[in-house]
């Protein structure tokens, strides 16, 4: 295992990696605060229509008040208040001028990683088995994608997360592509949920 070289042509992330996690944390916080909000006045009003209640496919309630809603026995938004906090507060202090430990980016990469892998679990959970879409949740879609990628780009440009010899032409091209990676991304992801929900969306073009 090799770490990637200091001297190649890729762009450091480090001055911007603060500031994604804390704009990215702001974004994702708001929105678990609007979702824990919605489904509190849910408890005590089961006729409440949040406002993100468009369409038969844009629904938060049905996404809401689906057992997958509360996946480990409470709101998933909570998660998202602490989760998202966590980000805004590594953002800050790392703006502050403080510095961590190897081991903090390597607990941190993996924390991102499975948190990432939740969400899109339940990004296939609300398309295949809900049928609707709630575009708070999309919202913290776009930000653990944002997050994790610009994150892994970051422990492996600076070597917090050894890059094996033969990889390090990959992830210097990442790097050096990291818009365009990102955006295809988020193209393949727009693709797949309009084709699931062609039958509604269809009739209108």
């Amino acid at each position: 295992m090799a770490k990637p070289t200091r001297t190649d042509s890729s762009p450091r992330l480090a001055p911007a990696m603060p500031y994604i996690l804390v704009i990215g944390g702001i974004i994702g916080l708001i929105c678990s605060f609007v979702l824990s909000h919605d489904k509190m006045e849910l408890l005590q009003n089961p006729n409440f229509v949040p406002n993100c209640n468009l369409n038969p496919v844009i629904s938060c309630n049905s996404v809401t008040q689906s057992a997958q809603g509360t996946a480990f026995g409470f709101p998933n938004a909570w998660i998202g208040l602490a989760g998202f906090a966590a980000f805004i507060t590594v953002g800050a202090v790392i703006l502050a001028g403080a510095t961590f430990k190897r081991w903090f980016w390597i607990a941190f990469e993996v924390g991102v990683g499975l948190s990432l892998a939740f969400a899109y679990w339940l990004l296939w959970q609300s398309m295949y088995r809900i049928n609707a879409l709630c575009p708070y949740c999309l919202a913290v879609d776009v930000v653990m994608t944002t997050v994790f990628w610009y994150l892994t780009l970051y422990v492996t440009r600076e070597g917090h997360v050894p890059v094996p010899r033969r990889l390090i032409g990959v992830a210097d091209f990442a790097r050096q592509h990291h818009v365009e990676i990102l955006t295809v991304w988020f193209l393949v992801i727009m693709a797949v949920i309009l084709h699931h929900f062609w039958y509604y969306y269809g009739q209108y073009v």
